[in-house]
C-alpha cells in the first residue's frame, strides 16, 4: 500500500512542478490559481511522502519520489510545453524509469 502512496506522492510532485511553470506563464488571477495549485500539490506530495516513508526506507522513498517527479515533469514539458524531444532525452528518461523499477525490485518493505 505504501508503494501506491509513494507513486501518488510522485504524481503530486509533477503537479507542483507543472503548476510552477504555468504560474510563470500567466498573469493576474490565473497566476494566483496556479500558485494555489502549487501549494495544494506540494502539501499532498510531502504528506504522502512522509506517510510512505513510515515503512519504506527514506533513501529509497525519496529517490523514487524524485524519479517519478523528474520523469513526469519532463514528459509534461515535452507534451504540453513543447520542450525538445530527442534521442538522448528519451534515452535518459528510460534510464531513470529503469532505476526506479530497479529500486522497487531490490527494496524490502
Amino acid at each position: 500500500m505504501n508503494w501506491i502512496i509513494l507513486i501518488i506522492a510522485g504524481l503530486f510532485e509533477v503537479g507542483f512542478a507543472t503548476s510552477l511553470e504555468k504560474a510563470r506563464q500567466t498573469h493576474g488571477i490565473e497566476s494566483w490559481l496556479w500558485w494555489s495549485g502549487f501549494l495544494v500539490s506540494i502539501f499532498f506530495s510531502m504528506t504522502l511522502l512522509y506517510k510512505a516513508s513510515e515503512t519504506l526506507p527514506i533513501g529509497t522513498a525519496y529517490a523514487i519520489w524524485t524519479g517519478i517527479g523528474a520523469v513526469g515533469t519532463v514528459l509534461i514539458g515535452m507534451i504540453f510545453f513543447k520542450e525538445p524531444t530527442d534521442f538522448w532525452r528519451l534515452f535518459f528518461i528510460a534510464t531513470l524509469i529503469s532505476s526506479i523499477v530497479g529500486l522497487k525490485i531490490v527494496s524490502h518493505e
